[in-house]
């Protein structure tokens, strides 16, 4: 698979932009602020429906503009897809698919597979659990488009019980004869631990599935022999792998009720699992080096990529501005594990940054536009 033509109207900083890219090694070089990213993250967002650098869609609007839209060509087993993204704040996005309307956004998820490694990654090492949790999901639907909609029911069953249970702390620490009515608190934690039960197995059967190619990826980007390991951890039980999932999360809920009352919040559930990151017998988190926790984040999406690849597509694997925060030694290590890939667009600030091996179409970037050099 590889990305054979890119077209941004009103993104980011763009007004309108044209890219023809090449399969192999694509290089966008330019000085910082010119706009290089917002290339790779329109990618991105064709890939996965979300930003890896905003929250929400009103950012990726360009200024003084009231809709952004991202076309861009996808070649698969010599057969070329459109797919067309428009953005409106505020409003559902819409999407076409060979120039015909779908239904709903997330119906094009899957037309285009792609990896990114950026600077932010680092925080699936440093930073909070939703990091490494987004993680998860997102590599989860971009094997299975299907999960997207998983998500999203557990999402929106997550929501409807959280607002209940806020609506009766709030009544209690008001002074509400009652404490606020919680007669549906049953119906929804049966709901939760339906679609949850559903999203934790399929994570669990994820983490399984990665787990050597994390171990295998580190171990070659990092020339180490530390022992790096993932291993899923769970907000609702001490054995991640019971008979009966639904069952356990349910009997989980029941017993935490009581605090949940109390704090108005849902305690336990796939939204307060943990992706555990160890290197050796120590937590990543906390105890790795920089260099060593750059090696683990680019383990993960190397892990990601590898395993995409042996569901029978070769994924698209996006580089941003990577090779300026690694040293000699790791530059060349990472561009020897990718070199081969069907379409590896890196960018850089710096020509040299990237090693010779990755030295393929270049295209130089500044001034809103994007030139073949």
């Amino acid at each position: 698979m590889y990305v054979r033509g890119l077209e941004l109207v009103d993104f980011r900083s763009y007004e309108r932009v044209v890219v023809e890219l090449d399969p192999g090694a694509c290089v966008l070089v330019g000085p910082n602020g010119v706009g290089k990213t917002n290339l790779v993250e329109a990618l991105a967002y064709i890939a996965t429906l979300e930003s890896h650098r905003v929250a929400t869609d009103a950012p990726l609007v360009r200024f003084g503009a009231t809709r952004a839209v991202v076309r861009c060509a996808v070649v698969h087993d010599e057969r070329e897809l459109l797919v067309e993204l428009a953005i409106e704040p505020g409003k559902a996005n819409k999407a076409r698919l060979g120039r015909s309307p779908v239904t709903r956004a997330r119906d094009i998820l899957g037309a285009l597979k792609l990896v990114l490694f950026a600077p932010e990654d680092l925080a699936l090492v440093r930073g909070d659990p939703s990091e490494r949790r987004r993680y998860l999901d997102e590599l989860l639907v971009a094997r299975q488009p299907r999960f997207a909609g998983v998500r999203s029911d557990y999402d929106r069953v997550l929501k409807q019980r959280n607002a209940l249970l806020r609506s009766a702390y709030l009544a209690r620490k008001t002074g509400g004869s009652r404490g606020g009515d919680l007669s549906t608190l049953d119906v929804w934690d049966t709901h939760l631990a339906r679609h949850g039960a559903q999203l934790v197995k399929a994570r669990l059967d994820l983490v399984a599935g990665l787990a050597s190619h994390v171990a295998k990826a580190y171990a070659a980007v990092s020339a180490s022999r530390s022992d790096a390991r993932i291993a899923y951890s769970a907000s609702w039980s001490d054995d991640t792998r019971p008979d009966d999932i639904e069952q356990t999360i349910l009997q989980a809920l029941d017993e935490v009720r009581k605090q949940e009352i109390e704090r108005g919040v849902t305690l336990v559930g796939p939204h307060r699992d943990e992706l555990v990151l160890t290197l050796g017998e120590l937590p990543a988190k906390g105890y790795a080096s920089h260099g060593e926790s750059w090696s683990f984040a680019l383990a993960l999406r190397l892990a990601a990529y590898d395993l995409l690849r042996d569901d029978g597509v070769e994924p698209v694997l996006a580089l941003d501005d990577v090779f300026a925060e690694l040293d000699t030694g790791r530059r060349d290590r990472l561009a020897e594990l990718v070199g081969s890939a069907s379409q590896v667009i890196v960018t850089c600030a710096v020509d040299d940054d990237v090693p010779r091996i990755l030295r393929g179409a270049r295209y130089e970037v500044g001034g809103g536009e994007v030139l073949r050099v």
